[in-house]
Formats: C-alpha cells, sequence, structure tokens
C-alpha cells in the first residue's frame, strides 16, 4: 500500500487530492495548522472509503521543528512514497508591496517553507531511491505582473528550485511534480470576481492525480493555461511592461 503526506491538506484542492489517493486505498497523512479542520477533512474521507487516515498539526514556518514532525509522521505512517505540498496563501499585491514584514511573510510561506519541506524529503526518497515530490506552484510565477508580482515571485522561485530538485532527484530514482494551476474557485480566492477561466478544485485535484501517477514532470492545470501562459511569457518586454496585467 503507497503511502502520501499532504501538507495543506485542508485546502479545498488538497481535500479532493485526498479523496482520489483514498480511493485507491492509499494511506494518506493529513497535515495543516487546524487540528478542527483536518478532523473535518479526515471525517469525510473516512466516511466515504474507510481508508487508513493520519492528521498532523504542522505549522510549516516553524524552521525549527520541521524535520521533526516529518519524521514523526513518517513513522507513525510506516513510510513515504509520495509527498504533495499544497499549502499556500494569496497575499493581497497592494498591502504587500507597502509592507516588508508582507513580503517577508509571503516568502516564507509560499517559498521558504516549501523548498525546507521537499529538501527534506527529498534526502530521505534519495536514500530509498524511490518516491514522488510534487508541489503546488502557480501560472502567476512564469511571468512578473503588477496585480500580483509578490505572490508571483514566490511560486516562481518555487518552479525554478522543483526544476533544479527533478534534475537532481531524476539519476536516484524519484520523481518531481511541478504543478501550475491557474484561476481555482477555492476560499483562496473567494474574494476575486470569477470568470470562465475559473476552475473547480475537483477538476484540478483529477489533474494532479493523475500527474502523479502518470510521472509527468510539469502539468498547467487546466491545461489551456499552458497555452495561455506561453504567449503571455513571449510578450516582448518593452510591450509586456506598458500592459495593465
Amino acid at each position: 500500500m503507497k503511502k502520501v503526506v499532504i501538507i495543506g491538506a485542508t485546502s479545498a484542492i488538497a481535500h479532493q487530492t485526498a479523496i482520489l489517493f483514498a480511493k485507491k486505498k492509499y494511506s494518506i497523512a493529513l497535515c495543516g495548522r487546524n487540528l478542527s479542520r483536518l478532523a473535518t477533512v479526515k471525517a469525510d474521507i473516512y466516511n466515504r472509503f474507510k481508508t487508513e487516515l493520519l492528521t498532523k498539526e504542522f505549522d510549516v514556518c516553524n524552521f525549527a521543528t520541521q524535520e521533526v514532525v516529518l519524521n514523526s509522521i513518517i513513522s507513525e505512517l510506516g513510510g513515504i512514497d509520495i509527498l504533495l505540498i499544497a499549502h499556500g496563501s494569496l497575499p493581497d499585491q497592494s498591502d504587500s508591496q507597502k509592507s516588508t514584514d508582507n513580503i517577508i511573510e509571503n516568502m516564507n510561506v509560499n517559498a521558504t517553507s516549501v523548498m525546507t519541506i521537499s529538501g527534506i524529503i527529498a534526502e530521505k526518497m534519495e536514500k530509498q531511491a524511490h518516491g514522488t515530490i510534487a508541489v503546488i506552484s502557480s501560472v502567476a510565477g512564469d511571468r512578473g505582473r503588477q496585480s500580483n508580482y509578490i505572490y508571483g515571485s514566490a511560486k516562481a522561485a518555487i518552479s525554478s528550485y522543483m526544476q533544479g530538485l527533478r534534475n537532481r532527484l531524476y539519476h536516484k530514482g524519484v520523481h518531481v511534480v511541478t504543478i501550475k494551476p491557474g484561476f481555482v474557485d477555492t476560499p483562496m480566492t473567494s474574494h476575486l470576481e470569477k470568470n470562465f477561466l475559473f476552475a473547480q478544485p475537483d477538476s484540478v485535484a483529477k489533474g494532479i492525480f493523475e500527474a502523479i501517477e502518470s510521472k509527468k514532470d510539469v502539468v498547467y492545470l487546466p491545461g489551456f493555461w499552458a497555452f495561455i501562459m506561453w504567449i503571455v511569457k513571449h510578450i516582448p518586454e518593452t510591450i509586456f511592461k506598458k500592459m495593465k496585467m
């Protein structure tokens, strides 16, 4: 039975992805800061599938305790085959660009904690010579735009980090998947006006599950974002800097 650790398991996307793992009878560790919300996710999944579930409180930005908590999770679960990092926050651009503290918090939540957690697990998977590390980045990291460049800069860092990690671990039998969703209709985006570009969490979760199962390297979700971002990335800077995006 494969063993999956999901960090940020209370997010809408992570919850839906955990459901898909449960359908396959994977052993799952659900990790996050809010124990009551973790309990709700666990109850929902267990009532449906009666699969083995572990919940663990995990403050991803407590860097001093990360390795201890991860070791405890893996020990209780009995190993690790798949790590899915799904935690994150969407800072307000106008507030963040005026606040050093907000910028630091954004980088710690959306970038630094992801790097340190995946780095710890990379060492373990490298030694066992198998496993998959999957991280949710974002299309926002593909090019800096005035509307969200602070959030986007964190996601750009993650995408670059994952690319390097994938190159390193390929030779060790460990696969690394970078997941780049576009707009998703979740509580994190509840303040944004919805349009046809917004996907539902369950459809994005299906794409994540399939990307992990098929060992893809980079996946845009929904897939049309690959085409959109190809266009965005290829607009000349002399033109792009004048655009309102």
